[in-house]
């Protein structure tokens, strides 16, 4: 029987009780040799909070699932489906789908230190901020763009009664 990794899907903040509770089924029911790994891929993300004060957290990439590898037959299948807060595996009608090795590199590499750091912010398109510093400080604008990669937002600046498009960094702008 092949090891292979599939995709647990459980009720939403429940996958650190998950994996710990996988971990003692494994031991109790003499699983060791055929459920080999559970993972719950993590990334570092930059959030900047109000005030424009930037904070490292870890934040989950799969929201509501957890990665086991595993031999599948019907004691580990019973064993895994019957784990409080696992509501099934991911699959066709509920047929467990292993995952690809790339899928599953994919899914690794966001969670390797050399992945690049993403940034999160609560701007949204739309919404009215203030120009907390640099030349434009103290202007009102609108978001125009939000591009959480580069850390940065458009905002649209009324400058001598035109609108203008000013490029500004996350912790530049407030929401008003």
């Amino acid at each position: 029987m092949a090891k292979k990794w599939y995709v647990l899907h459980t009720y939403s903040g429940y996958e650190n009780k998950v994996k710990s509770n996988l971990e003692a089924r494994k031991e109790a029911l003499g699983l060791e040799n055929n459920l080999f790994a559970i993972e719950i891929p993590t990334e570092m993300v930059t959030e900047i909070r109000e005030g424009g004060r930037r904070a490292d957290v870890e934040r989950k990439v799969l929201p509501g699932y957890v990665l086991v590898r595993m031999e599948l037959d019907d004691r580990t299948w019973s064993a895994v489906r019957n784990t409080p807060g696992v509501t099934g595996f991911v699959g066709a009608d509920g047929t467990p789908a292993p995952l690809t090795r790339e899928e599953y590199n994919k899914i690794m590499k966001r969670t390797s230190h050399e992945a690049p750091k993403k940034t999160s912010t609560s701007l949204e398109v739309g919404q009215s901020v203030k120009v907390v510093s640099g030349p434009l400080a103290e202007f009102d604008g609108v978001v125009a763009e939000v591009m959480p990669d580069a850390g940065k937002v458009k905002v649209m600046v009324s400058i001598f009664g035109r609108e203008t498009p000013v490029e500004l960094s996350f912790d530049q702008v407030a929401k008003i």
